[in-house]
């Protein structure tokens, strides 16, 4: 299938590619991210208990590790283009579903829907990027990334303000708005073409065509286990930060802009890392790097919670940039973009159902034992066993496929 560049045969600036995938990529994470400042509220609102709510932050996990290995058919059958525009759509709709006043049965429909939407277009837009933006992909591919970072941390910090103004549904609800706007910048791809110009094929989280050994891999196995483990790390952060700010005495508000920062600093560490691995193929410092940073701000926050700020900007910068480290680890354990296409689809999968841990297993740790000390602890232990599988995962070897 070809590769070529789209924007020639599609009459369409590169301006007017990049900002449509640049508006995606806003609409990806912000109803993600508002749940976890507004938890508490939709907690009392609903009667669900903290596991509840740790398996309601853990469902969109669940759909992408679902979703991701079909999203590949339905590429072929609509063409990516169109596909994403239906995964949009489907979003904005799950969006205004979970926000309605009514049984809890909505919530969990529209979290589960949303959860489908967005790992369509987790697949389809770095797809997409490479075949828009052939010789810019480093550049599109950073700039999408860091979009992707910096709504996911507004919204964080904005969804607590906008609930207290007009409840917590309104507080996840309103940035459907953003998925409008995608829509809107999405559309001129869609004029006047009735089939998408092609993406690379395999797609990632695509099943392989012919018989692979990836999955009897070690090494693949040690990307794997870093992925989840940097991923069991995100999400319980984006779904509890807040929870256990509150919990020793920080003002809800202030604990939806703490979860800002987390955010924010992220982008930082991800550009900061990138930089440090430039030139390199053995990345066993990088990963160990991130861990140990990882692990020591859980440890500043259990024991000197009065420097949280501190410990958050530490949390954020190693949280960004492991996210990119096993990225890294996908690309450069591979010999071939086809075997990469197949790691990265073992990863995916793989590994956001590792990262389901993350939310459930907090919240089941604080209704059992009431304080969040315990949690902190189990965290360091899951920083600690990224840490040894960055000795394995970094080092400058190729997956055998």
């Amino acid at each position: 299938m070809t590769t070529a560049a789209a924007p020639p045969a599609r009459g369409l600036s590169a301006l007017v590619l990049g900002l449509s995938l640049l508006v995606v990529a806003a609409n990806l994470r912000p109803t993600l991210t508002a749940l976890g400042p507004v938890i508490a509220l939709v907690g009392a609102d609903t009667g669900l208990s903290p596991s509840a709510l740790g398996v309601l932050g853990s469902v969109p996990l669940l759909a992408f590790a679902v979703v991701s290995p079909f999203v590949q058919l339905a590429s072929r059958r609509w063409g990516p283009d169109h596909t994403v525009f239906g995964a949009m759509v489907v979003m904005l709709a799950a969006t205004v579903l979970r926000s309605l006043p009514g049984p809890t049965l909505t919530l969990w429909a529209g979290t589960i829907a949303l959860g489908a939407g967005i790992a369509v277009c987790n697949v389809l837009v770095p797809a997409l990027v490479k075949r828009d933006f052939p010789r810019e992909v480093p550049l599109m591919t950073g700039a999408y990334t860091a979009t992707l970072s910096l709504s996911a941390a507004l919204a964080s910090g904005l969804a607590l303000p906008i609930a207290e103004i007009g409840g917590w549904r309104l507080g996840i609800g309103v940035w459907g708005v953003v998925g409008v706007l995608a829509l809107v910048a999405w559309l001129p791809r869609l004029r006047g073409h009735s089939r998408d110009a092609a993406v690379p094929d395999p797609l990632p989280g695509a099943p392989a065509r012919t018989a692979t050994s990836v999955w009897r891999s070690p090494l693949a196995w040690q990307v794997t286990a870093f992925m989840g483990t940097q991923a069991i790390f995100f999400y319980l952060m984006v779904t509890w930060l807040p929870s256990i700010e509150v919990a020793r005495g920080v003002s809800p508000v202030r604990a939806g802009w703490d979860l800002f920062l987390f955010q924010a600093t992220g982008i930082a560490g991800g550009l900061l890392v990138s930089l440090a691995m430039r030139g390199r193929r053995d990345h066993r410092l990088a990963g160990v790097a991130v861990s140990l940073g990882m692990a020591v701000s859980m440890l500043g926050l259990l024991l000197l919670p009065g420097l949280d700020a501190l410990w958050l900007v530490v949390a954020g910068l190693s949280s960004g940039a492991s996210l990119v480290v096993a990225l890294t680890f996908v690309a450069e354990r591979s010999r071939s973009t086809a075997d990469a296409a197949r790691l990265s689809g073992m990863v995916q999968s793989v590994g956001y159902l590792l990262g389901i841990i993350g939310p459930i297993g907090a919240g089941a740790l604080f209704q059992a034992t009431g304080a969040w000390g315990s949690t902190l602890v189990a965290v360091v232990v899951v920083n600690l066993v990224q840490l040894v599988v960055s000795l394995f995962a970094g080092r400058d070897a190729y997956v055998k496929s």
